[in-house]
């Protein structure tokens, strides 16, 4: 493999609106998702797994009795940790799954029922007998139980910084803004849920698993299997060809991804097909933690920051631990000479939390923006004026100049488009019937990263067209069309003569899907890999020829801070009588590099959008601490944005091209839309109405006072 230094391309494809490339499979019902997916012909059809999960929040199984359940039609095998094949690691508490006897958490992997259907699997589960040993747990994240400090914060950041005096600054400031922000339990709910299909084979002597998983990474699911199975990373295969969603949720492995491959170990290379149920996806793939976030802003009458606080407290599992950097943004977005942030987790019986659509920066910025409205009401000021008068002319984190920080140009642009002139100073101002009538705004960022680890191959073919091949996974995002636009502009050729392969773990390794580093680290890889070819290989290359390469690290990564902006403008309307909250326009404007597909640009970003307007809403899991378990555990009492909701919502970028960061010009695009869009909205409530609301989400029982 070799490392090439990437240069710019000029862009012919990229910045037009191709079609989707997978669209007529997807339209036509032809492209397969990892349930749809059996083994090679020949093969036997899959059995079908079904997952019986825990009814107890902590303690031990004393007796797994599937003697009734081994006597109904179709059901084959019923393992439990007595008879399941051995892992030769165990350091993943999420995925050593029927090791031992012990519940870490309700709704944790406790037996697996093989059968020749899923109908028999889920009633052979049923009939399925466990007793436990039960024991006192704890469920609840509390303030005065959140006081563990993690070692670091996702992906790894300190957990804690401190520059200068805050408590000094907030003690002699004019204006100070002392308040507490909850964000709630949240849960990734992608379309097409968690599934899996597994088998193994002997090749050259050896065991290799093969799978079909709904996953944002196929190579990831390689790296964590294969350790804890005792196998070389070689001896798994992972496939991904499809996926329908993720949102964070399948960017690592889950439980029934092992379940899969144990069940499998027992069938005698019969394949075992699961699809996590949607109520089991509400305990065993991931969701956002619930945060309790303590902010203090100091500052001087006009508005002027000296001293910025952002303390966090939110929770874990004992299972195994996931810190969320939600006081991240913080440290970065506005100018303070005095800044402190902190993590504290709470060490609770539950389930594993995880990434969900901008981890961190999601409830983070949802408390400091609505923090930073309130500084501009504290001050009588225009909120875009108090974001004006803080803005940094360098990273107040690290202390590096921005590479491309134009927050401001986001601001202006969407205040002109939106109408922000005609805004009313005061709160409560406009009364249109029985609704009251306000606007909010709030800013958004998030971090352009690029993932190490990435490399792709070209290979020439008949007729002057190319093979390009990556591990990459298109969680359904676009990533084919886009890859197919850069690697065609950095061959020079039109997207009809690429062979894009993707999704397969065979392939050269490739980043997870997520942090919004995608297009980024995969496109870098690729342009990289298409300049190496041309320079061995010249214009008019001979068929079968090929090169693989990875793209070298990039310097300006030492010298510049590289982050993508965005403002969020809501307007709210809330019924007198009633509470209700009606959000009847939503407009984001963002500073994201170049797009290389308005069309699949722009779906991102209205997606974000309005997963930011549910959150804002709507979106709330309940978790009862006295059983440990997620009540609102459905889509029927997990309730999120529906057509009804979603009105003039838009999204616009500003035009430019950051070829600092990568050859292509372009930074992430997939998790900005979420971030700051429910501050927004919780800004034009308060607008409206003259109540603020520092807790998500905003039902209408908080706008129903005297």
């Amino acid at each position: 493999m070799t490392e090439q230094q990437t240069r710019r391309i000029s862009p012919r494809s990229i910045g037009t609106s191709l079609d989707r490339v997978d669209g007529p499979e997807k339209v036509t019902g032809l492209a397969s998702y990892a349930v749809e997916h059996a083994a090679d012909d020949g093969v036997a059809a899959p059995l079908s797994l079904w997952l019986v999960t825990s009814t107890v929040a902590k303690g031990r199984v004393t007796r797994v009795d599937g003697s009734a359940a081994l006597t109904h039609p179709g059901v084959t095998a019923v393992l439990d940790h007595t008879n399941a094949p051995r892992l030769a690691k165990t350091d993943n508490g999420e995925l050593a799954i029927l090791q031992d006897d012990r519940v870490g958490f309700r709704g944790q992997v406790v037996a697996l029922v093989l059968a020749e259907s899923s109908e028999a699997a889920r009633e052979g589960a049923a009939l399925v007998e466990v007793t436990y040993e039960q024991q006192p747990h704890a469920a609840e994240l509390r303030e005065d139980n959140a006081t563990y400090r993690p070692e670091r914060v996702n992906p790894d950041m300190e957990t804690d910084t401190d520059e200068g005096d805050v408590d000094a600054a907030l003690a002699s400031a004019e204006v100070v803004v002392e308040q507490t922000y909850r964000t709630p339990y949240e849960h990734n709910n992608p379309l097409e849920p968690h599934a899996t299909v597994a088998w193994w084979e002997q090749h050259d002597g050896r065991d290799v698993l093969t799978m079909f998983d709904s996953t944002q990474g196929v190579h990831g699911v390689v790296q964590a299997l294969a350790p804890m199975l005792g196998l070389e990373p070689d001896q798994v295969r992972v496939r991904a060809p499809y996926v329908g969603g993720g949102f964070g949720s399948k960017g690592e492995a889950h439980a029934h991804v092992m379940a899969a491959a144990l069940a499998a170990r027992t069938t005698g290379g019969r394949p075992v097909r699961v699809a996590v149920t949607r109520q089991q996806m509400f305990s065993l793939t991931g969701y956002r933690t619930a945060t309790i976030s303590h902010i203090r802003l100091g500052a001087d009458a006009d508005g002027r920051l000296a001293a910025i606080e952002h303390a966090v407290q939110e929770q874990t599992s004992v299972v195994r631990e996931f810190a969320e950097q939600t006081a991240a943004p913080t440290r970065m977005m506005y100018a303070a000479p005095n800044r402190r942030t902190s993590h504290r987790l709470a060490r609770l019986d539950v389930a594993v939390p995880s990434w969900m659509r901008a981890p961190g920066e999601m409830p983070g910025m949802y408390a400091h923006e609505v923090a930073m409205d309130e500084l501009a009401v504290a001050c009588g000021l225009d909120p875009i004026v108090v974001r004006e008068r803080n803005e940094p002319d360098r990273d107040p984190e690290t202390g590096k100049p921005f590479n491309d920080r134009r927050l401001l140009d986001c601001l202006h642009r969407g205040a002109d488009r939106f109408g922000w002139g005609d805004r009313p100073l005061q709160p409560r101002s406009r009364l249109d019937g029985d609704w009251w009538v306000g606007t909010g705004v709030a800013s958004a960022t998030y971090p352009a990263m690029r993932s190490p680890g990435n490399s792709a191959r070209i290979t020439s073919l008949e007729g002057g067209r190319y093979a390009v091949a990556i591990g990459a996974v298109d969680i359904g995002t676009g990533a084919r069309t886009v890859l197919t636009q850069i690697a065609a502009d950095a061959l020079e050729v039109d997207p009809a003569d690429i062979d894009l392969a993707l999704a397969d773990s065979l392939l050269p390794p490739a980043s997870v899907a997520g942090g919004s580093s995608g297009t980024t680290s995969w496109g870098t890889a690729i342009v990289a890999a298409a300049q190496l070819f041309r320079a061995d290989h010249g214009d008019t290359p001979d068929p079968g020829l090929h090169t693989t390469a990875s793209a070298a690290d990039n310097p300006a990564a030492e010298e510049f801070a590289f982050h993508s902006f965005g403002a969020v403008f809501a307007e709210a309307r809330v019924n007198r009588w009633t509470g209700e909250v009606r959000v009847p326009r939503l407009h984001g404007v963002y500073s994201v590099g170049r797009v290389i597909n308005p069309r699949t640009a722009r779906s991102q970003l209205i997606g974000g959008l309005v997963m930011g307007l549910s959150a804002g809403l709507f979106e709330e899991s309940y978790r009862d601490p006295r059983f440990g378990h997620v009540v609102t555990q459905d889509l029927a009492t997990y309730h999120v944005a529906a057509h009804a909701d979603v009105l003039d919502v838009d999204a616009e970028w500003l035009e430019e091209s950051d070829e600092v960061f990568t050859p292509m010009g372009s930074r992430g695009i997939g998790e900005i839309g979420i971030v700051g869009t429910a501050a927004a909205v919780a800004n034009a409530t308060f607008h409206a109405t003259g109540v603020r609301v520092r807790s998500l989400p905003l039902t209408p029982d908080h706008f129903l006072t005297s």
